[in-house]
């Protein structure tokens, strides 16, 4: 600005040093003053107006806003992919292996080909096809089938394995599997004693004494030469109202195969007493005391038998005998010493 200022004060200078309206100096005449080329007033006015636009550019030039920067979202902008660049790939000629054939074998399953075998060219796909038509294996038995279906077993050990198959049903707690194989047993042999006898017992412990019996009678009806089953049947008949004649005619069909058991012959001579068959009931406890002379239950036994008999004599005798052997029970001893003082008194 300053600027123009001072080249409007030399141009006003020099016109007032060449002012002369009456002169023309080296042919030099002053220009009559609308004969100018502009008015001062156009002068100052575009100074003026140059003066306020170069303003107007230095205030916008200076104070315009920072330009803020651009933030690139990572995450959005597309990452160049690469064009892949065809490469042309060299396809293997097929060379045709030599397919070994196989002879027909006896073995079900097929020995697998190595792996060496398959050219490396075969992809996944080239290889499953052949290995889904390989022949499926049969299942091939196990060694304890083969041993056990080759092996030559007798019917009377296959009724023993049936045995011993309930048995461990027994013992692994399983009752019913048990009694199930028992019976099975039994239907295939009818005189095996340890399955009749495991049989009844677990009958009885599960309170069916009905099925216990059939089954004892069963067993004495094929074979009476079994004394215990017939002591056991016997007590279960006594346990019914009037079977003391059935348990009577039990025992007296297996006496002839007691042999030397004493307790046969003194069960039997307290079955014979409660039919009130006292004579034949002396006669039993007398054998057994042959064989066992300090048996004192046996003496006491004796001694009712006779007193029942109408030998009063020998009765007291078997009493004091029963009594001076000490190894009554005292409700037995009490009963003894009223049957001593019964007979004393003569009743």
């Amino acid at each position: 600005m300053s600027l123009i200022n001072k080249m409007l004060q030399d141009l006003d200078a020099r016109g007032k040093q060449g002012q002369d309206p009456g002169a023309d100096t080296g042919g030099i005449r002053s220009v009559p003053e609308r004969e100018r080329g502009l008015p001062r007033a156009a002068v100052f006015g575009g100074a003026a107006g140059l003066t306020a636009i170069a303003i107007a550019l230095g205030w916008i030039y200076f104070k315009r806003p920072p330009v803020p920067p651009v933030l690139v979202s990572v995450a959005q902008a597309p990452v160049p992919v690469p064009v892949p660049v065809p490469v042309q790939a060299t396809v293997p000629v097929p060379v045709p292996a030599a397919v070994p054939v196989v002879a027909p074998a006896p073995q079900p399953v097929a020995e697998p080909a190595p792996a060496a075998s398959v050219p490396m060219a075969r992809t996944h796909k080239d290889v499953a096809p052949r290995q889904l038509a390989a022949p499926v294996a049969r299942p091939v038995p196990a060694v304890s089938e083969k041993i056990v279906e080759g092996k030559q077993v007798t019917p009377q050990q296959s009724i023993d394995n049936a045995y011993r198959r309930a048995l461990a049903d027994l013992q692994d707690g399983r009752v019913d599997e048990a009694m199930a194989g028992l019976q099975r047993t039994l239907q295939r042999d009818p005189r095996h004693q340890g399955a009749r006898e495991t049989l009844v017992r677990l009958l009885l412990e599960a309170q069916r004494p009905d099925e216990a019996m059939r089954q004892l009678q069963q067993s004495l009806a094929l074979d009476a030469k079994q004394p215990a089953q017939a002591m056991m049947l016997a007590r279960l008949q006594l346990d019914r109202s009037g079977g003391g004649a059935a348990a009577l005619d039990t025992l007296q069909r297996s006496l002839p195969f007691a042999g030397e058991q004493l307790d046969y012959r003194a069960f039997l001579a307290g079955v014979l007493q409660r039919e009130q068959r006292y004579h034949e009931a002396a006669e039993q406890y007398q054998l057994a005391l042959q064989a066992a002379p300090d048996n004192s239950v046996w003496w006491m036994g004796l001694g009712i038998a006779l007193q029942a008999d109408k030998q009063p004599a020998q009765a007291k005798a078997a009493f004091e005998r029963a009594q001076a052997l000490q190894t009554l029970s005292p409700q037995l001893q009490a009963f003894v010493e009223r049957k001593l003082v019964q007979l004393a008194a003569g009743k």
